[in-house]
């Protein structure tokens, strides 16, 4: 439990929870040696980071670089692809308008999802199943973005179909190490957002013939597979230089379905 307070500002988070200058004025009125910065508000804000380390305190959660490279989805999946880990098929750029989403989309092949690069809960994303579905889809999914996001950057991957939809929370420290808990099952989902996770996950276990293709999806995620280690998860996180938790999401295809 605290011990102390420190009143930051006005009852509005613009006027405290969100005020940098404030929150690192209390820092060091108090001597805080280290900061530990909550959920929401600037948790995941790469210049608050950069400023609390400035100010020779520790930051427990992922420093300034790795925010900007794994909270930004078409850099991240650059930087998986660096480590060696398989991602969805797509186009790793910023699309520049409909025209060029219609073009991108045909070539990453149909169906495809018009995503925000910045995007999270659901939000600008989009199913397109022809060129003018592309192009609305770019339309909506840009302007949705610049309103949730202040960041209308869309980018085009392939659609996967009858997704099995599996997490695994790692923890890394600031020396390189990093720990896997349990995978959990996030394959029920409404509007492209969870409705909720179970543990363990079916596409995770090594599943009935026929049933699932998980293609040893459970040992490459702890990285035991005979594949390079490289191709595991836990590697991009260490390429991200990333420290505290997180947690990488996986798709297998349910064939069960597919037929």
């Amino acid at each position: 439990m605290a011990t102390e307070s420190i009143c930051l500002g006005g009852v509005k988070s613009a006027d405290s929870y969100l005020r940098m200058d404030k929150i690192i004025e209390a820092i060091k009125m108090t001597g805080a040696e280290a900061v530990h910065p909550g959920y929401g508000f600037l948790s995941e804000n790469a210049d608050f980071s950069e400023a609390v380390e400035k100010a020779g305190v520790a930051f427990i959660g992922p420093g300034a670089s790795a925010i900007h490279a794994m909270g930004d989805k078409i850099e991240s999946k650059k930087l998986a692809k660096q480590a060696g880990v398989t991602t969805i098929p797509g186009f790793q750029g910023v699309i520049a308008d409909e025209d060029e989403a219609a073009r991108v989309a045909a070539e990453v092949g149909f169906p495809v999802m018009i995503k925000a690069s910045a995007g999270g809960g659901g939000k600008g994303m989009r199913i397109a199943w022809d060129a003018e579905g592309a192009k609305q889809a770019f339309r909506l999914s840009s302007r949705e973005a610049a309103a949730a996001f202040g960041d209308d950057r869309i980018f085009i991957e392939r659609y996967v179909e009858h997704p099995r939809h599996v997490e695994i929370q790692l923890i890394a420290d600031a020396h390189g190490n990093v720990v896997y808990l349990p995978e959990r099952e996030c394959s029920v989902q409404r509007r492209n957002q969870k409705v909720g996770a179970a543990q363990s996950s079916v596409s995770a276990c090594q599943p009935p013939a026929g049933v699932y293709r998980h293609a040893g999806l459970w040992n490459e995620i702890r990285g035991h597979s005979a594949e390079p280690t490289a191709r595991s998860p836990i590697s991009a996180l260490r390429c991200a230089g990333h420290r505290g938790g997180s947690c990488p999401q996986l798709f297998t295809r349910d064939v069960a379905k597919d037929g």
